[in-house]
């Protein structure tokens, strides 16, 4: 399945249907007076969270959503038919933005939630409603009001609250599965993970986190290098950052400053968050690097440094202990 996580639609409410001019003409009844109904209102769209989504991808296929008209007045003072709100399934985590004046509209992230995104059009008045003293016989109507119609911008954040973080080929993927039953593809060359993946961990009381893999950063990622800059967006959300270094990298100091360097140019609320320092692969390092590594990051970092192997599990029970702590710190 392609992973889109911003897209452009343009919705178009319902216009209000118009109101029309009759009179009451039956046997038996003189001077009925005014019986123009009022038109019905036009439909609404409006969006909704749902669980059954996980990307936007539908929207790229389809861009335009119309919402129907509301039906004209009637005589005998009948109301017209209002048209039905358009309802359109987003993802959870979906984030709404006006592109006419910049505006952030909602964000839905509870499955069922509902925003609405233009608003149907009121119906016009019939003749019946001009009836006054002065005037008993009116023969003026109004027309229905134009549904509203916007371009939006819609913005999928995954949530989740725990997210990994790290260089290209640092074992985020491989961590994952190992965590969780997601089977994100593992390979042993850079940007083997195109989009984020998603996988839930089970805590000992039985209730599960979700645990977010994010494409590797580089240097210049929040200006658009690479694949991070399309996807710093879904670590927002998280409560908790877990920075993720390789031990057989040539620098995993400098790995792990670039990491807060793109984390504080995309958005310098992100260095507040709550996080957590693990180095990964230490199977496959001497016992005495691997120290002189754990004391170096340490206190560079100021930091406790965990050292785990995704593939190996060493270390693995710790970490997850250390997430809930964690978690239940930041809550």
């Amino acid at each position: 399945m392609q992973f889109i996580d911003l897209v452009r639609i343009e919705v178009q409410a319902g216009h209000g249907g118009d109101g029309i001019v009759a009179f009451r003409r039956e046997k038996f009844v003189p001077a009925g007076g005014p019986a123009g109904g009022d038109g019905g209102c036009g439909g609404s769209v409006i969006l909704e969270a749902t669980t059954n989504l996980q990307t936007l991808l539908d929207f790229k296929y389809k861009r335009c959503f119309t919402a129907g008209d509301g039906r004209r007045g009637g005589p005998k003072n009948c109301t017209g038919a209002s048209a039905r709100p358009l309802l359109v399934k987003v993802p959870c985590g979906t984030e709404v933005h006006d592109l006419g004046d910049n505006t952030w509209l909602g964000d839905l992230t509870t499955p069922g939630q509902q925003l609405c995104v233009a608003l149907g059009g009121k119906g016009g008045f019939g003749n019946a409603r001009y009836l006054s003293n002065r005037n008993r016989a009116p023969e003026q109507c109004t027309t229905g009001h134009p549904g509203q119609q916007r371009q939006l911008q819609l913005e999928l954040k995954l949530l989740a609250e725990v997210g990994l973080v790290g260089c290209p080929n640092a074992g985020k993927s491989t961590l994952i599965r190992a965590l969780s039953a997601a089977r994100p593809k593992v390979a042993n060359y850079p940007f083997t993970t195109l989009t984020p993946n998603l996988g839930v961990v089970r805590r000992p009381t039985g209730d599960g986190t979700v645990f977010a893999d994010i494409p590797g950063l580089i240097q210049g990622a929040a200006m658009g290098a690479g694949l991070g800059h399309d996807f710093l967006r879904h670590i927002q959300r998280t409560r908790l950052l877990v920075h993720l270094l390789d031990a057989t990298a040539e620098d995993p100091c400098r790995d792990g400053a670039v990491l807060l360097g793109e984390l504080a140019a995309y958005d310098p609320a992100l260095l507040d968050r709550p996080r957590l320092l693990a180095l990964n692969k230490s199977d496959a390092v001497e016992a005495g690097r691997l120290e002189h590594l754990t004391t170096t990051l340490s206190q560079h970092f100021q930091q406790p440094c965990r050292r785990i192997s995704a593939i190996t599990g060493q270390g693995l029970e710790q970490l997850k202990q250390d997430v809930w702590d964690g978690l239940a710190t930041c809550s």
